[in-house]
Formats: structure tokens, sequence, C-alpha cells
């Protein structure tokens, strides 16, 4: 009976699945948008963040609070003498947007573009041993390597779930 009414089994509506997928879709993208833009202005909001920490109760020599004045000291000195190496962040905070606006074909039809979820799932997935290995590499502290790889395993969430519903929108489709 559900199935003549483009329902599934749980008699949830087509329509309604769909909007479910775009709900989580959203914040997925959210998140981008709002990374990529928060990787422009680093000059200007972490002076703002480490005032937070403080005023929030962080002791001026927690690990935290030493590294976030020691990341603020190079973006000072390097942006007085080389403010061309900010456009590095530019680009990072750039490529978020674009990677969050290539999105917008899974939002619009989400089963033709199912497979930008499997691309999200994967640079997700991709996230945890760049931030372990870059990370090492470039001498970043480990538990911020562990909030770098957070990203990466909060970003699957939502485009996992997306893919649940996916196959719930095919198989009522089918039906």
């Amino acid at each position: 009976m559900g199935a003549e009414r483009g329902t599934i089994e749980s008699d949830m509506p087509i329509s309604q699945l769909v909007n479910r997928l775009r709900i989580y879709l959203g914040v997925f993208m959210l998140g981008l948008v709002l990374s990529g833009l928060t990787a422009f202005p680093l000059r200007t909001e972490l002076p703002m963040v480490i005032g937070v920490l403080r005023h929030l109760g962080a002791p001026a020599q927690s690990a935290l609070i030493l590294w976030l004045n020691k990341v603020d000291e190079v973006l000072e000195s390097t942006g007085q003498q080389y403010p061309f190496l900010a456009y590095g962040t530019d680009w990072l905070g750039f490529a978020h947007l674009v990677i969050a606006a290539a999105f917008i074909g899974a939002w619009r039809d989400p089963v033709r573009n199912k497979w930008l979820f499997t691309f999200g799932l994967l640079n997700c997935a991709a996230v945890v041993p760049f931030a372990l290995i870059a990370g090492e590499a470039r001498d970043i502290p480990f538990y911020w390597r562990l909030i770098d790889c957070s990203f990466g395993v909060l970003g699957a969430i939502p485009l996992w779930i997306c893919t649940r519903y996916v196959a719930r929108i095919e198989q009522a489709g089918k039906n």
C-alpha cells in the first residue's frame, strides 16, 4: 500500500526523505562554508579565540593556550614580513567553499549525484591519516592533530546518514 503512494515501509513519503537528507547535507555544507570563511581572517580571529578561552578560564600555561599563542606570534611575524604566505590559507578557504558548492548537485538530485556522498566520505576518511602524518611532519601537537581528525570524523556522520536516505529514496522509487 505504501509503495503505491511513493513511500517505503515506514510510510514516509519520498519528499520527506529528501527533505531530511537535505537537512543533513545542509549541516555538512554549512560546516564546509564556515571552515572556509574562517580560514581567511586567521590573523584577526586567533587573538579573539585566545581571549575567549582565557575568559572561560583556560590557564595561560595550558598546552592549548601556549600553542595558540605560538601560532598567533608566527602569523603576526610572517604577516608583517611575508604577507603573501597568507595567500595559502586564502586558497584553503576558497577550496572549502568550492567543495561546498559541488554538493549543490547532491542537494538538487541526491540519487543521480549520490557519488558526491561517496566522494565526501572518502575525503573525510582521508583527513585522519593526512592530519596524523602531515601534522607529525610539521611538528603539530598530537592533541591538535586529533582536533583536525575530528573534522573528518564529524563530517562523515551527516554524509553517511545521507547515503542511508539515498538508499531509501531509491528503494521507494522502485516500489
